[in-house]
């Protein structure tokens, strides 16, 4: 599968290139309110930037799993296709900052990139919270890139919990 090609305004050099990838994450974050949990979802692209290796969208409340994050899910789908654990050159697209959990398989899939629409102020650790995705202290510290698609990620993540 390859990521569309979409246009985009206004123009945002650091920002445009992700938003195509980041309305398919956003695709898979709306999966995870039928299965009655958090709307937030992830792809991972090949080193090419445009090939979608693999998706997945917060499963925890569908399967009992508290691992079941969409980062997650995604990252190991992609391990499987490639057949190798070291996701190098490869980029993450999620819908939502990850968590400490998240950014701890970030850091040990090797991604080269992570790009997510919204902030989590409350449990973020790419940057609002914690930082541990960039963390000096660890081996390896990937690219962030923030607020793509911001206000519609976020926009999501708010209708679903004004429903709850």
């Amino acid at each position: 599968m390859t990521v569309p090609d979409t246009p985009s305004s206004p123009p945002d050099p650091v920002r445009d290139r992700w938003r195509a990838a980041m309305r398919l994450a956003l695709d898979q974050a709306a999966l995870a309110v039928r299965g009655g949990d958090v709307p937030v979802g992830a792809v991972v692209l090949a080193p090419d930037g445009t090939t979608v290796l693999a998706s997945g969208h917060n499963e925890r409340e569908a399967s009992g799993d508290p691992t079941g994050h969409a980062e997650i899910l995604a990252i190991r789908r992609a391990a499987e296709k490639t057949g190798e654990w070291r996701l190098t050159g490869c980029t993450l697209v999620v819908t939502l900052e990850p968590c400490t959990m998240c950014a701890g398989a970030i850091v040990q899939s090797r991604v080269d990139r992570v790009v997510y629409g919204a902030r989590d102020d409350k449990a973020g650790a790419a940057g609002s919270l914690w930082d541990v995705v960039r963390d000096r202290r660890l081996n390896h510290r990937p690219e962030v890139i923030e607020g793509v698609l911001a206000d519609e990620c976020a926009r999501v993540l708010t209708d679903f919990f004004r429903t709850r």
